[in-house]
């Protein structure tokens, strides 16, 4: 079984995870970075609305896109993920 660390934030001492945490730690990280894209894609769509009715959907879009982004900031900030770490191992991934 291949096990994986993370630094405390709270404790100077490196804890061990396995891998189906790190799994879920991945996934977690994913729905962060795709929320973030969802708030900025709605945030985008407010400034361009015209007319009340595009308005009015705007704002519903862009409230459920911050609420969904805030859960998952929530989630992982439980998980005590470090978003430099994960995209820095990220792009290792990605470069071989």
């Amino acid at each position: 079984m291949k096990i994986w660390w993370k630094q405390s934030r709270k404790k100077e001492e490196e804890t061990y995870i396995t891998a189906e945490d790190q799994e879920r730690m991945w996934h977690v990280f994913l729905d962060v970075q795709r929320s973030q894209m969802e708030w900025e894609r709605a945030h985008l769509l407010f400034q361009e609305a015209t007319g009340q009715d595009q308005i009015d959907y705007a704002i519903y879009m862009l409230e459920a896109a911050e609420r969904k982004y805030q859960m998952n900031l929530k989630q992982a900030k439980q998980l005590n993920l470090d978003g430099a770490r994960m995209q820095y191992i990220e792009q290792k991934r990605e470069n071989g």
